[in-house]
């Protein structure tokens, strides 16, 4: 089990019912984005990022109208925050809380 985060244009990522991301955005996104790559290989709408992280495969995986991952570093966070920008949407926690910068995430 791990945390996830969530870019979302709900209020509450878990009840996005009329705020979702169409998988169809975040794929016309993930395209005009060079640091992103498909990796169909885990799932349709599953994308690597070739950014810097500690992790040597940060991913982000679309599903029900949130793009999401798990136990992001700070790195990935700025990452989510500049695509929730682009998406019209913001970066979530699991229990709700939301995240306009990098400052509340560990090194």
């Amino acid at each position: 089990m791990g945390y996830e985060l969530h870019i979302t244009r709900a209020e509450f990522h878990a009840s996005n019912e009329g705020h979702e991301i169409t998988a169809d955005e975040w794929m016309r996104y993930v395209q005009s984005d060079p640091e992103l790559r498909p990796f169909p290989d885990n799932g349709e709408y599953f994308v690597q990022w070739s950014g810097e992280s500690k992790y040597s495969d940060p991913w982000f995986d679309w599903f029900a109208g949130n793009i999401s991952t798990k136990n992001p570093d700070k790195a990935i966070v700025r990452k989510m925050l500049l695509i929730a920008q682009a998406l019209g949407a913001r970066v979530q926690g699991d229990d709700g809380e939301f995240y306009e910068d990098t400052s509340e995430i560990p090194d």
